[in-house]
């Protein structure tokens, strides 16, 4: 029997950079304006064929921009897959996990190879959009990407960000699903 390959699914969340800014409109920000840079605050994570879900998050982090611990679960994950599932993971969440990782002393996972929907949409096919939410909803008859009702955009992030603890069990239901 042929081996099958172990297939990760996962996204993350992250903090935004909070910088001091002159204004709205096509801002140059200089690295001495940034207050606070980004770092994960949540991520999930499940094997593609299997029901358990991972997650983690910040919540109750005494240093919420020490993101370590929780990445140390996710970065053995990937460390174990042969094969990472994402939507803009290649742009995105590789490359931001990749720095995190480096910055809190973990070596890169070990060899794998990555799947990216929203790059193969872009690469196959000429949708309207890209965007999770507008491929989910046309090509997805049972799963939908949510919406964040109570917090809408970024009041989410913002929420958890200030200890909100509704905020965090939005953004966990957010994020799994």
């Amino acid at each position: 029997m042929k081996d099958i390959p172990r297939i990760l699914v996962f996204d993350i969340e992250t903090a935004p950079v909070l910088a001091h800014v002159w204004g709205l409109w096509k801002q140059n920000v200089g690295v001495n304006q940034i207050v606070s840079d980004s770092y994960v605050i949540a991520w999930a994570a499940k094997w593609l064929g299997s029901e358990e879900v991972f997650y983690a998050d910040q919540r109750d982090a005494k240093d919420k921009e020490n993101d370590k611990k929780i990445l140390e679960k996710l970065h053995a994950l990937i460390n174990d897959a042969d094969l990472t599932l994402t939507h803009n993971g290649k742009q995105f969440d590789h490359k931001r996990l990749n720095s995190r990782f480096l910055l809190h002393g973990m070596k890169p996972p070990s060899s794998y190879r990555m799947i990216d929907t929203c790059e193969i949409s872009r690469k196959f096919f000429g949708f309207t959009s890209n965007k999770l939410e507008f491929l989910t909803n046309k090509l997805n008859k049972k799963y939908k990407k949510l919406k964040h009702e109570k917090f809408p955009g970024f009041e989410l992030w913002k929420e958890c960000l200030a200890g909100n603890r509704a905020a965090w069990v939005e953004m966990k239901k957010y994020n799994i699903h």
